[in-house]
């Protein structure tokens, strides 16, 4: 595999996850607990879908073949997803959002800065113009883990649950699939194990804050990487995808 596909790859890793949990807490537009709130995750979809269209945008370049932004955002199937497991777990609830969007949150802000150091320019920039939004979603979500964690019995409760459940999805973050530790070794990609130190130094630092207790399951789920998903992905994509494979190549 040579360098360019290797970046291709890689870059669907990126994009993949963006995409898709853009997708999922876009779910909330209208539907949040206040409207204040209901826009600050509104505008962390609108930042995440951004991500994922520069990315998605240098992806399509290097691929050629008439690949776009578009036909890699809504054109492949279920298998050809590289997004982590983690992403596309349902809403169920405000908890269970939080906490998703804390975990990578936490991920993606330090992914950023891993990504500072890659040989590859283009990467380069993405990451330097995604550091801030990256920021910003990190201290948001984190704060939503302190209110809830160390607020009712109810809301204290609901969030332990929220993290009991999806801190098996968790490990497959810095679990590298072939291509990013081809990624890395080229001196293109992250060095997931740097992040994970760092990623999970904040955890405990925001869990222990907020009165969480962390899991002590050692248990991880895996597979997401390498294009296995929940059933979950299947019905994102359904909706994300619908419009643009009933009127294909349609435009406004």
């Amino acid at each position: 595999m040579n360098k360019e596909e290797i970046t291709f790859q890689y870059l669907l890793h990126l994009g993949d996850n963006s995409l898709i949990l853009g997708q999922r807490i876009a779910e909330w537009c209208g539907h949040g607990p206040i409207l204040e709130q209901d826009i600050a995750l509104t505008n962390i979809s609108l930042d995440l879908f951004g991500e994922s269209r520069n990315i998605y945008q240098y992806a399509a370049q290097l691929k050629g073949d008439n690949h776009t932004e578009d036909s890699l955002a809504f054109l492949r199937d279920v298998l050809e997803f590289k997004n982590v497991l983690l992403v596309e777990q349902p809403n169920i609830d405000w908890a269970y959002t939080i906490c998703r969007q804390f975990f990578f949150d936490t991920f993606h802000f330090y992914l950023q800065h891993e990504l500072l150091k890659s040989k590859d320019e283009r990467i380069v920039e993405i990451a330097n113009k995604a550091i801030k939004e990256s920021a910003y979603h990190l201290k948001w979500s984190s704060e939503w883990m302190i209110r809830l964690g160390d607020g009712t019995e109810i809301s204290h409760q609901k969030i332990q649950n929220a993290v009991n459940d999806l801190w098996e999805f968790t490990g497959e973050l810095f679990i590298p699939s072939e291509i990013e530790t081809l990624a890395y070794q080229s001196g293109i990609g992250a060095d997931l194990n740097n992040i994970k130190q760092l990623w999970h130094e904040k955890v405990k630092a925001i869990l222990d804050e907020a009165t969480i207790q962390i899991p002590t399951n050692d248990f991880f789920q895996k597979g997401g990487k390498n294009g296995i998903h929940s059933e979950h992905l299947g019905f994102v994509l359904a909706e994300m995808q619908y419009l643009q494979r009933v009127h294909p190549g349609a435009e406004w």
